[in-house]
C-alpha cells in the first residue's frame, strides 16, 4: 500500500502497538519498497480548506508534484464570485448566514437536514468568504441595497437652484472620493453608461492578470517534472502572445484612465482629441497594422508599438508549434548514437509474494528507441497552439461576464427597491405602518431568494467556470488519483453497498 512519506514512523509504531495489543507471536514488517508507478495525491486539508479543495478536484486531482490550484483558489475564487455580486448589504447578510453556520458547525454537523443543507454547510467557509469579499466590492462599487453610501467628500456637486425643464449638470469640486465610485454617479442620466464602462473595463484588466498567472504556473510544473523545454518554448512565447495582445489592451486601458480627455489650455481650446474607442483600436491594429488614424491616437508612436507587438504575436504561433516537437525529436534520435537502443529495467513486483511474505517475483520492462512519435508528438503541439491562440480570444471575452452579472444584479436590486419597498415609504395616513411593514417583508423575502439565493447560485456557477475553463487549462492537468486511506469500515461498508 502507499503512505505519506512522513508518516511511515506512525505506521511503524501503530503496526508494532497492535501486535502487542493482540497478543501475535509475529511481528508486523513495514517494508519500504521502489516502484515506478505514480503515486497517488495526498493533500492536507483542514476544515477551511477542505471546500476549496473540493472545488479542485471535481475538475481534476493533482498528480503528485502538480502545482494545486486549491491554494490560489482560496482567494480568487470569492473575489471573482464578489465582483459579479458586489453589494455591502447582500454580502452582510450572506457573511451572516455562513458565519451562523460556521458558529454552531458542531450541533449542526451531528443533525440530518437533507442533502441541500448539507451541501450549504459543507461549503460555510466558502460561503463566508465569498460574503466578506462581497462586502469589499460593495464599498468599492458604492452599492448597498441599490442605495450609496456618503463615508467622504464628492468630488461633484449640484447646482443650489436646479432648473424646472432641461438637465442639471453636476460640476466639479477639485475632490476626489477616497475609496470607490462616487455617490453623485447614482442619481446621473448617464450612470449607467458609466458604471458599464467602469466594469466591463475591469473585467478584461483581471481577466488578463487571471490568465497570466495560469501560465506563470506552468514554471514550477516544468521544474518540478524537469522539462525546461516547456519553460522556453511553451511558458515563453504564450505569455508574449499574451501580453503583446490582451496585455497591450490592458495597458490602454488604464493609460486612457490615467488622461484628462477634456483638459483645455488658456484660451479654452481643446487640447487633445477625444477619448478613441479602444475596441476599434484593436480591431484595426490587425486589419490596418502600422496606422492609426490621428484622429484616434491614443498616444504618440502608437502605430509603431503596434506593429512591433503584432510581429511579435505572430513570431509566438510557429515558436509554440514547432519549436518543441523539433527539440524532442532531435533528443531522441542521440539516444540511439549513445548505445541506448534499447533500454531493460527490473523492478520488484508489489502484486505476489513467496512462500516468506517476500516480493521476490520480478518484473522486466523494456524500452525501444521507436517508442518515440514524432507524428503523435507534432500533431498534440498543433491542437495545443491553436487552442491557446483560439482560447486566448475567448477566454478574455469570457471574463466580460463579470460585468455582465454584476450589472444585472446591480439592476434587480434597483428594481426591487423602486417597485416595492419605495412605493409604500411614499403611502401616508393611517396606513402608512402597514404598507411599510409588509413591503420590507415583501422586499426582504424577494431579496433573499432572488439576489442571495438565485443571483448568488448564478454567480458561483460562473465563478467556478472562470476558475475551470479560463485559469486551470493554462497550466492544470488533474490526472492525477486522490489517496484513499485503507480502513476496515469503508471496505466493509462498501461490501454491503
Amino acid at each position: 500500500g502507499w503512505c505519506a512519506t512522513n508518516e511511515v514512523d506512525i505506521v511503524r509504531f501503530a503496526l508494532k502497538h497492535a501486535s502487542g495489543a493482540s497478543g501475535s507471536n509475529v511481528q508486523a514488517v513495514l517494508q519500504e519498497l521502489r516502484t515506478t508507478k505514480e503515486p497517488p495525491t495526498f493533500i492536507r486539508t483542514n476544515k477551511f480548506t477542505q471546500g476549496f479543495q473540493n472545488i479542485v478536484d471535481a475538475y481534476g486531482v493533482p498528480k503528485a508534484g502538480e502545482v494545486n490550484p486549491g491554494l490560489f483558489t482560496v482567494i480568487t475564487f470569492p473575489f471573482l464570485f464578489a465582483l459579479m455580486f458586489g453589494d455591502f448589504g447582500h454580502g452582510f447578510l450572506m457573511a451572516l448566514a455562513a458565519a451562523s453556520l460556521c458558529f454552531y458547525e458542531r450541533s449542526l454537523a451531528k443533525g440530518n437536514y437533507g442533502e441541500i443543507f448539507k451541501m450549504f454547510f459543507n461549503g460555510r467557509y466558502i460561503i463566508l468568504l465569498m460574503g466578506l469579499f462581497s462586502i469589499y466590492t460593495g464599498l468599492l462599487y458604492n452599492d448597498i441595497f441599490s442605495r450609496t453610501t456618503h463615508f467622504f467628500k464628492k468630488g461633484w456637486d449640484w447646482p443650489d437652484k436646479l432648473p424646472e425643464s432641461g438637465t442639471a449638470t453636476a460640476r466639479l469640486n477639485g475632490h476626489t472620493y477616497i475609496f470607490g465610485i462616487d455617490p453623485t454617479w447614482h442619481h446621473a442620466e448617464n450612470a449607467l453608461i458609466f458604471t458599464n464602462s467602469y466594469k466591463m473595463k475591469m473585467s478584461i484588466i483581471l481577466g488578463i492578470i487571471h490568465m497570466s498567472f495560469g501560465i506563470f504556473m506552468q514554471i514550477p510544473n516544468a521544474r518540478h517534472f524537469k522539462k525546461p523545454v516547456n519553460i522556453w518554448h511553451v511558458f515563453v512565447p504564450q505569455i508574449i502572445f499574451l501580453w503583446s495582445i490582451f496585455g497591450y489592451l490592458s495597458f490602454t486601458i488604464l493609460y486612457k484612465w490615467s488622461v484628462d480627455w477634456y483638459a483645455k489650455d488658456a484660451n479654452g481650446n481643446s487640447i487633445r482629441n477625444s477619448p478613441p474607442s479602444l475596441l476599434n483600436m484593436l480591431i484595426y491594429m490587425f486589419l490596418n497594422p502600422g496606422h492609426v488614424n490621428p484622429d484616434e491616437q491614443l498616444f504618440a508612436g502608437q502605430a509603431f508599438v503596434q506593429t512591433v507587438l503584432l510581429l511579435l504575436a505572430l513570431v509566438c504561433v510557429p515558436w509554440m508549434l514547432l519549436a518543441k516537437p523539433l527539440i524532442l525529436r532531435h533528443e531522441h534520435q542521440g539516444i540511439p548514437q549513445q548505445g541506448y537502443e534499447q533500454i531493460t529495467t527490473t523492478r520488484i513486483s508489489t502484486d505476489s509474494f513467496d512462500s516468506d511474505g517476500l516480493a521476490g517475483i520480478t518484473e522486466t520492462e523494456e524500452m525501444h528507441h521507436d517508442d518515440f512519435d514524432f507524428g503523435e508528438v507534432m500533431m498534440n503541439s498543433v491542437i495545443h497552439t491553436i487552442e491557446f491562440c483560439l482560447n486566448a480570444i475567448s477566454n478574455t471575452a469570457s471574463y466580460l461576464r463579470l460585468w455582465a452579472l454584476s450589472l444585472a444584479h446591480a439592476q434587480l436590486s434597483e428594481v426591487l427597491w423602486q417597485m416595492v419597498l419605495e412605493v409604500t415609504l411614499n403611502v401616508k395616513g393611517a396606513l402608512a405602518p402597514f404598507a411599510i411593514f409588509f413591503g420590507f417583508a415583501m422586499w426582504f423575502s424577494l431579496s433573499v431568494m432572488i439576489l442571495l439565493v438565485m443571483e448568488g447560485l448564478s454567480a458561483f456557477l460562473h465563478a467556478l467556470r472562470l476558475h475551470w475553463v479560463e485559469f486551470n487549462s493554462k497550466f492544470y492537468e488533474g490526472s492525477g488519483t486522490k489517496f484513499e486511506p485503507f480502513s476496515f469500515h469503508s471496505v466493509i461498508h462498501g461490501e454491503e453497498q
